[in-house]
């Protein structure tokens, strides 16, 4: 029987090597630091909703997506949520697990499915002990994390909603392949933070606009560097560290 990880299959390593991987996080590894983490990976597929990190609870693995992206939440008492990062393959999940905590008070899931790869947190702390170099790649991530849940915060304080969700759809594209993202607006609601309706209408304005195609369930990008222009800055050099310059 094949092991698996929250009930989804893992698949074994094969002899390609990890540096192959479309991950940038574990392509920016050095040769010798992919040796200590390769032993224990296993590919896995990461399902539409399904969980990596319950808040509170013990984090047992993290991931390094290849493709598909998860959404970090935060849950404020009474319900209400708002998107707090978002991890694709420009890094990992488990940002807690490499500042020394077990747990997160947020909640971890995929948005968009996918697959990459997966490592249990026992093992990956055994062989940051081992790797100062490997310790600080990681600590590198965990606080580009930080900057981009930072200008998360400081976008949904001070831009439109029109500005937040331009921002929100280029940071997925930029975590996708294509240019059809496939989402509902009561998802878009809970990333942004905002009302359906306040989304819809701002959706409906972007598409008016030219820059996005909306219909049920699915957003096509349609012009990109309008969509950039039309952010006023909340889009920038931060959001592109991963990815090239803003222009592009």
């Amino acid at each position: 029987m094949q092991p698996t990880v929250r009930g989804y299959v893992l698949l074994p390593v094969r002899e390609r090597a990890v540096s192959q991987s479309r991950n940038h996080l574990l392509n920016a590894l050095s040769p010798e630091d992919f040796a200590l983490l390769l032993p224990s990976m296993h590919h896995v597929q990461l399902d539409l909703k399904a969980q990596l990190e319950i808040p509170y609870q013990p984090i047992g693995h993290v991931y390094f997506p290849e493709a598909g992206i998860a959404s970090v939440v935060a849950t404020m008492t009474g319900g209400r949520q708002s998107e707090v990062g978002i991890i694709g393959y420009d890094g990992m999940t488990g940002v807690a697990v490499i500042l020394g905590q077990d747990s997160s008070p947020n909640e971890t899931y995929i948005q968009v499915a996918g697959n990459g790869w997966c490592l249990p947190v026992e093992n990956l702390r055994a062989e940051v002990a081992k790797s100062q170099s490997l310790r600080a790649s990681l600590l590198a991530y965990a606080h580009a994390f930080l900057v981009q849940s930072s200008r998360t915060a400081l976008v949904n304080g001070h831009s439109k909603i029109e500005e937040r969700l331009a921002r929100w759809l280029l940071m997925v594209h930029d975590r996708t392949e294509g240019n059809k993202i496939q989402l509902t607006h009561e998802f878009l609601a809970t990333m942004l933070g905002a009302r359906r309706p306040g989304v819809t209408t701002a959706l409906q304005m972007l598409e008016y606009r030219g820059l996005v195609h909306a219909r049920r369930g699915e957003i096509t990008i349609v012009d990109r560097a309008g969509m950039i222009k039309l952010t006023h800055g909340a889009y920038g050099d931060e959001e592109q560290r991963h990815f090239g310059p803003a222009s592009a």
